[in-house]
């Protein structure tokens, strides 16, 4: 491993410590937690919205999210690594067949939703636990 990547590594872990990134994939539905100054006063500010693309490129990596705000397409850039973002959260699992969700941008209303991913193995999991507790 050349002296760059090491760096790098190093870098991600220490940007990483105090906080948590779940696995998320474009198509699923985030709640990112960002810190914003305001003057003297911190804050946290909520942006939800789809994740339409994800860049992997190690510490510069980011993902873009995209909300609608009073009928306005509003899209923001987040560095996965970054200080000010204090949390991301998945709200709901989209399925998706495309990596970039670009043609998003164009459409409004219905048009614009993404069906919701059907997890199988924890409905499943769920299953036998429920059965079993109705038994009793």
């Amino acid at each position: 491993m050349d002296i760059i990547a090491k760096h790098e590594q190093d870098q991600i872990a220490k940007m990483s410590e105090g906080k948590s990134i779940p696995d998320f994939n474009p198509g699923d539905t985030l709640k990112v937690s960002v810190k914003v100054v305001e003057g003297q006063r911190t804050r946290t500010q909520a942006f939800e919205g789809v994740c339409i693309a994800r860049a992997n490129k190690g510490l510069s990596s980011n993902f873009t999210v995209r909300k609608i705000s009073y009928g306005e397409g509003v899209e923001r850039v987040f560095p996965i690594y970054s200080p000010n973002v204090e949390g991301i959260e998945v709200v709901r699992r989209g399925a998706v067949r495309r990596a970039k969700l670009y043609y998003l941008r164009g459409r409004t209303g219905k048009a614009a939703r993404i069906a919701e991913k059907k997890d199988w193995n924890r409905k499943a999991k769920a299953a036998p636990g429920a059965n079993a507790a109705s038994e009793d």
